[in-house]
């Protein structure tokens, strides 16, 4: 029996209004938590978490609060689908930013991840600051992996060959220099260039001085349809364009 969790529907960036209206220190991710435990109170053996689009960087300390005790994990494979490559401590400079962290938050950011990393070491033995995607969404992925999960880059979980296709489909929230470096779109991308096949990526926004490589065509929907327009109702969105 399996279960797969998104957190963008738990501790998502979009459930608290986007970056303007979020608390970037307070932001936690204890709901994923909460979803996770519920899966394997239900008797999931298996789980897989998405780890996009997150409101929070806490270092997942509020997901692995919610599951403890952790002896309930025994037997679980929880699988993190990392899009990223980004380490632990790196998320508050990386991705902070985008979730409305101020500079001196950042930092302040940061310093927590860097006790964090302690803590988990500690408690747990795992080194996340070594881990590739230990940082994915806000270091959730590296609090989950202290708690015994395996980080897989998602890309290998979801996609599927594309010899044969006509056109290749992919999509994002934000494209940015990242989505070209571990994320799905990246992937996607360098998959259909190996088989010659076009890639079309329908993402919310792109943000200033991004370099799109040759053989994508990328829409944006804010482009297309207006920020509000996009974010009210987005399949709306992806329709009209």
């Amino acid at each position: 029996r399996g279960a797969v969790v998104e957190m963008a529907r738990a501790s998502g960036l979009e459930l608290v209004g986007g970056p303007e209206a979020n608390d970037p220190v307070a932001a936690t991710s204890s709901g994923t938590g909460e979803l996770l435990a519920a899966a394997v109170d239900a008797g999931c053996r298996r789980i897989v978490v998405g780890v996009g689009g997150s409101a929070s960087t806490d270092g997942g300390l509020g997901a692995v609060r919610a599951l403890e005790p952790l002896v309930r994990l025994r037997g679980v494979d929880l699988v993190v689908a990392c899009d990223v490559r980004t380490r632990f401590v790196d998320a508050a400079p990386v991705f902070a930013p985008q979730k409305g962290a101020s500079p001196a938050q950042v930092e302040l950011l940061r310093r927590r991840l860097e006790r964090l990393a302690d803590v988990y070491l500690r408690s747990y033995g795992v080194d996340v600051r070594e881990l590739d995607g230990s940082g994915a969404a806000g270091g959730l992925a590296g609090g989950l992996a202290a708690a015994g999960a395996r980080l897989v880059p998602g890309f290998d979980l979801v996609t599927d060959r594309v010899d044969g296709a006509d056109l290749v489909v992919t999509g994002e929230g934000f494209l940015d220099e990242q989505s070209f470096e571990g994320k799905v779109v990246g992937g996607v991308a360098a998959l259909a260039a190996v088989a010659g096949v076009p890639v079309l990526a329908v993402v919310g926004q792109v943000l200033d001085g991004v370099a799109v490589p040759a053989g994508i065509e990328v829409v944006s929907l804010v482009e297309a349809v207006g920020e509000e327009r996009a974010s009210a109702d987005t399949a709306a969105a992806v329709e009209a364009v």
